[in-house]
């Protein structure tokens, strides 16, 4: 009867922009929030953050499935459907996300000119042709046959398999990864030690990346410039971090400059995203079985720019809780710069070495 009602009725006049209705205006079934303009109210509730806070709320400590929303709304009085419930929260601009590592801690009022600072150092330091590095230490990893993030080509059905659980394996240990990367030749140095993540780790290994690439690609350097996080193994405020560089520029020669990252801006590092990043590329999906493998893997990273890799194992011990006194402190040939000088310093020579070659 429908399918002859339409053959019989009249065609559109010509200059119409659209056909006829053929359902009455506001003919059909109700949406449901403009049969309950409570719903959409109900259901931003269970979802706002105000809300998730609230330690007697049913959600507080669940996942909020848009099932799960369903049966909540549903104790509430309200008929809603799951798609509902998805078609609602997707018109009011929600969507699934994952945590988002974007927190570091408060900014600092002086971030933004503390940046200028060092890309004012690093310019001029470059210009003179003088050495600039980013150093870091890369995460900690388990050396053994534990899931490593990322996938990589395999027979269908037929992953690598792992350890269950991740735990220690004694005699291989953790691998810790420190970093330098040479901003001008895009060449990266990473030292992978077998024991603590120390400033005299830290600083052994920018003594190795000088005798071994350094003073090969820069002999006629006078001064080296570290960019560096704020905190961590090379920390501004670590006293053996200073007393190891001083070290560094007595045997060397080099005056150090160092120019830390202001409070919340690690992941600005520089070597962060040209180094680090490529190494985490080339290795996912892959177990680090051992010391050996992380560093073939480390060395056989690059990426389309040319970047060069060079890596090497440090067993040596680094022991912790090394303190370093006031009276060594004044010992320090340190100069703070007039701007954050708890950011920015130099520290020189204290004796004019015969040769470049570092003992570390």
């Amino acid at each position: 009867m429908g399918m002859l009602e339409l053959a019989q009725a009249a065609p559109p006049a010509e200059n119409a922009s659209r056909p006829p209705r053929i359902r009455r205006p506001g003919g059909g079934r109700k949406k449901a929030i403009a049969k309950n303009p409570k719903l959409l109210a109900a259901l931003l509730a269970l979802v706002d953050p105000v809300t998730r806070g609230d330690p007697e709320n049913p959600l507080r400590w669940t996942a909020k499935s848009v099932r799960r929303l369903s049966g909540e709304l549903k104790k509430q009085g309200f008929s809603a459907s799951h798609q509902l419930v998805s078609e609602l929260l997707a018109a009011e601009g929600y969507s699934l996300q994952a945590n988002a590592k974007t927190r570091e801690g408060l900014s600092h009022p002086d971030r933004n000119a503390q940046f200028e600072h060092i890309n004012k150092r690093i310019l001029q330091a470059q210009a003179e042709s003088q050495p600039v590095i980013s150093v870091d230490t890369k995460k900690k990893e388990l050396v053994g046959d534990f899931k490593n993030s990322g996938r990589e080509w395999h027979l269908k059905g037929q992953p690598e398999a792992v350890r269950v659980h991740d735990f220690v394996i004694p005699e291989l240990g953790r691998a810790n990864p420190y970093g330098i990367y040479d901003l001008a030749h895009n060449q990266g140095w990473v030292s992978v030690g077998t024991d603590h993540d120390t400033a005299a780790f830290a600083v052994s290994t920018i003594k190795d990346w000088w005798n071994t690439m350094g003073s090969q690609l820069y002999p006629k350097a006078t001064r080296l410039h570290i960019t560096a996080d704020g905190g961590g193994s090379n920390s501004s405020r670590n006293r053996l971090w200073k007393k190891e560089l001083q070290d560094f520029a007595d045997k060397s020669g080099l005056t150090i400059e160092v120019t830390h990252l202001p409070p919340g801006t690690s992941k600005w590092n520089k070597i962060e995203h040209r180094l680090f990043s490529f190494i985490s590329q080339n290795w996912r999906g892959k177990p680090l079985l051992s010391h050996e493998v992380i560093l073939q893997l480390i060395s056989a990273t690059t990426n389309a720019k040319g970047l060069k890799v060079h890596s090497k194992i440090d067993k040596k011990s680094y022991p912790t809780g090394v303190k370093v006194t006031d009276k060594e402190m004044e010992f320090l040939q340190l100069e703070r710069d007039e701007f954050h000088g708890e950011w920015n310093y130099r520290i020189k020579p204290r004796n004019s070495p015969s040769n470049e070659t570092v003992v570390s």
